[in-house]
């Protein structure tokens, strides 16, 4: 079903949301669908992840996990990884806008700090804790008092929007994601097994 590297920049948020949904899969899906998540900085995301892939070959679906938030050259991460075939999920203003998708919305929040203030609000509404980023079940505390069906239909309606408002770099594109993608191609291969 896949061998999938994921390389991001935090050991936080993303580590666990993909630990989380790694660990969610069945174990007779999880022999077959292997999630490895690896952590470095923002900077050196391309080369760890195309150094991960020639170290370790069975890894052949490559990508990497990154937010806009104070990255200078974002665009420039994100074709970089492109030209070198390696897929890319990306997060404008921060991760926790792909999150919020789960409760419903994606709302027009330019600032990270901003959004991640204003996740952990409906975030401890809808979950009855207070949102931390380092939160092993942070991926089971989505799915279960949110919506992942419709999470994806909003991250993709919402990048459909982009793209018709004339924006083609991804770091004019915000409110936006593109890990709706991932989870998607992770979903879609588990549900047909």
């Amino acid at each position: 079903m896949g061998y999938y590297l994921i390389v991001t920049d935090t050991e936080a948020t993303e580590e666990c949301f993909f630990k989380g949904l790694s660990d969610s899969l069945p174990d007779s899906i999880n022999q077959k669908l292997i999630i490895k998540v690896v952590e470095t900085k923002t900077q050196n995301l391309v080369n760890k992840c195309l150094e991960m892939t020639a170290y370790d070959p069975q890894y052949r679906i490559p990508w990497i996990i990154f937010d806009r938030d104070q990255v200078k050259n974002f665009d420039d991460i994100i074709d970089e990884a492109k030209k070198s075939e390696i897929n890319v999920g990306w997060s404008n203003p921060c991760f926790e806008i792909w999150m919020y998708a789960y409760f419903g919305s994606m709302p027009d929040i330019r600032e990270s700090w901003t959004c991640c203030s204003r996740f952990g609000e409906i975030y401890q509404k809808k979950v009855g804790q207070k949102y931390t980023k380092a939160d092993k079940n942070i991926y089971r505390h989505l799915v279960d008092n949110g919506n992942e069906e419709k999470a994806i239909k909003i991250a993709e309606q919402k990048y459909k929007q982009c793209i018709r408002n004339g924006y083609d770099k991804p770091s004019q594109m915000c409110p936006c994601t593109t890990v709706h993608k991932l989870i998607r191609e992770i979903k879609t291969k588990t549900e047909n097994e």
